[in-house]
């Protein structure tokens, strides 16, 4: 984390060098995610993302900016049909964005592209409920890796003075899971034993996140 805090401030001190004018802002708002790989599909998991960021345009009249964030955002997966697999499982990460936005100079509009550093401050929390003579997952790790990389796209529309409703997508670019094994039973072998069928994911974080921010 103190290395974290460091790189932080080294990226806000050049932004403050090359800026034409720095706003800083606040943001809250709610994380639809899902872990792909988890063999289980749709934006289910719902979580809170929000914290404190700063933007700054690099010309006279404002249309290219970057915008620098520290943020407390809670990913995972759910599913809870439990038929043959369920699962809910939450992790908590700590997101440093930093992204370039262009602003549309119609409508007002920011559109952003960057990307997310993550730090993974709490290992998956949660439940898995499966039928072990039809379809397992592999339990014996359920660890995730401390570190995230995400690409990141980023849409920001104006409401009322320093007011913004945001959308993003976030989606990891390296594994934040390596290699979790799954195995299903279909049918039976010649000799009347089950049929088993074992391969393996690696896994990465997808998310949208809905936000309001207030800049000034």
């Amino acid at each position: 984390m103190k290395k974290t805090l460091i790189i932080l401030a080294l990226l806000l001190s050049a932004i403050a060098v090359q800026a034409q004018r720095i706003h800083g802002f606040v943001s809250s708002g709610i994380t639809l995610s899902q872990i792909e790989g988890d063999e289980l599909k749709s934006y289910s998991k719902w979580g809170y993302s929000g914290g404190v960021g700063a933007i700054a345009g690099f010309d006279r009249y404002g249309t290219w900016n970057m915008s620098l964030e520290a943020l407390f955002t809670q990913r995972g997966s759910y599913n809870g049909s439990g038929d043959p697999y369920s699962l809910a499982l939450r992790l908590d990460y700590v997101d440093i964005p930093l992204l370039v936005h262009y602003r549309d100079p119609w409508g007002g509009m920011l559109l952003g592209l960057g990307l997310c550093y993550s730090r993974l401050v709490q290992q998956p929390s949660g439940k898995m409920r499966y039928d072990p003579t039809y379809f397992f997952p592999d339990t014996n790790d359920m660890s995730f890796l401390n570190n995230d990389l995400q690409a990141v796209v980023d849409i920001r529309f104006p409401v009322w003075r320093g007011l913004w409703f945001n959308i993003r997508w976030n989606y990891s670019l390296l594994a934040v899971k390596r290699d979790w094994e799954f195995t299903e039973f279909r049918g039976t072998n010649p000799d009347g034993s089950p049929r088993a069928i074992t391969w393996k994911n690696n896994c990465y974080n997808n998310s949208l996140t809905f936000r309001l921010i207030w800049q000034f």
